[in-house]
């Protein structure tokens, strides 16, 4: 009667059928896999590249140790290299070989090499920006800036996308294309003093279109004046107003282009302080006289509409319109808007059935309405 026990112990099981406790396995190390460096490369190859880039190298899995692109003159383009990018600082030249090198190491250990080449693009011919505005300068609250090029843009959207007015207080403002080779910005309304104005004209590698593209950039910085400045200049009440901030400062009687010869008449509509003269000679071939010496020109418009000294008129000024289109003020009171004013100040001409127009030159730019203005942007959007 014994005997099962005896033999579940000669198996060496327990009573309860199960095994006694045995000593665990040991369990096999875990070995960490470390990465390997892995780069990115922009452009690794490739030919008509464009040479503003960007040209950069990017790293996962590791650390830039060095790199280095240079042209096939040996010459080595600068930039900046942290531990996870590198990335040039410099533009690259048009219709130029450039070879990437330098090393990454991984978190492996293993160091990866930095590699490729690529060529520029070659232009069929470049195309360069001028501004009208000059850097650190100050100027009135009409002021458009006025980008020319030196031959006719066919990718109007594309330049303009790479060109930016920033401004330090709120400004609506808006290119428009008033010729192939102008581009004018100008805000919605007079400009706030004091605002501070940046533009960026990076056209330099942008397509022109036709083959065309830009040969450098332009930058510039310039501020608003810190005081609001406009004349009125009304033709049939023959008076010129001078307002700061709108408080009237002065009312001079003045004398403006004949109305019975539409050719001299002074055109309608607002026109900008463009240059400033103490003395100079007037001359008109279409009206038979030349080198007729005047003090105090503030030239208006570049149809040749002038606000001058003409003493000669002063028994007229308030009375009656007898110049060939300027603004015929006395000689002191000339001085006295030659002093105040300053390039970018409106000139309102109201009363005049001529209006500004594109034949007669900058600015006429405040001549559109809003939407006309607009509409004349390549914006695409």
């Amino acid at each position: 009667m014994f005997r099962p026990l005896v033999l579940a112990l000669l198996l060496g099981l327990t009573a309860c059928g199960a095994a006694p406790d045995a000593s665990p396995s040991p369990t096999a190390p875990v070995v960490e896999q470390k990465a390997k460096a892995a780069l990115t490369v922009s452009p690794a190859s490739g030919e008509g590249i464009s040479p503003a880039g960007p040209f950069e190298v990017g790293v996962t899995g590791g650390s830039l140790t060095a790199v280095a692109l240079t042209g096939a003159d040996g010459r080595v383009v600068q930039g900046e290299l942290t531990a996870g990018r590198w990335v040039a600082t410099e533009d690259l030249g048009y219709d130029k070989a450039y070879t990437w090198s330098g090393t990454a190491k991984g978190e492996d250990g293993a160091d990866v090499p930095v590699t490729g080449s690529f060529r520029t693009i070659k232009p069929q011919r470049l195309t360069s920006p001028k501004l009208n505005v000059g850097d650190h300068q100050t100027y009135g609250i009409a002021q458009p800036v006025k980008v020319t090029f030196n031959a006719p843009v066919a990718d109007k959207a594309a330049v303009q996308k790479s060109m930016t007015v920033t401004t330090s207080v709120p400004t609506e403002g808006s290119w428009a294309w008033l010729s192939d080779k102008e581009a004018h910005w100008r805000p919605k309304e007079y400009w706030k003093p004091n605002t501070e104005v940046t533009v960026d004209v990076n056209v330099y590698g942008v397509p022109f279109g036709a083959g065309a593209y830009g040969a450098s950039d332009m930058h510039v910085q310039f501020k608003i004046a810190d005081r609001a400045l406009v004349a009125k200049a009304n033709t049939q009440t023959k008076r010129f107003e001078i307002y700061r901030d709108g408080v009237l400062l002065h009312d001079f009687p003045a004398s403006y282009g004949m109305e019975h010869d539409k050719r001299a008449e002074t055109r309608g509509g607002i026109h900008v302080v463009q240059m400033k003269e103490a003395a100079r000679t007037m001359s008109n071939p279409t009206f038979g006289y030349k080198d007729i010496p005047v003090t105090w020109a503030v030239l208006i418009s570049q149809n040749g509409e002038f606000v001058h000294e003409n003493n000669g008129t002063i028994a007229k000024q308030g009375k009656e319109n007898v110049s060939h289109g300027c603004a015929n003020l006395s000689g002191a009171n000339a001085k006295i808007f030659y002093d105040l004013t300053m390039l970018g100040d409106p000139v309102e001409v109201v009363g005049s059935s001529q209006q500004l127009q594109q034949s007669d030159g900058d600015y006429y730019d405040w001549a559109f309405d809003w939407a006309t203005w607009t509409s004349k942007s390549a914006a695409t959007n």
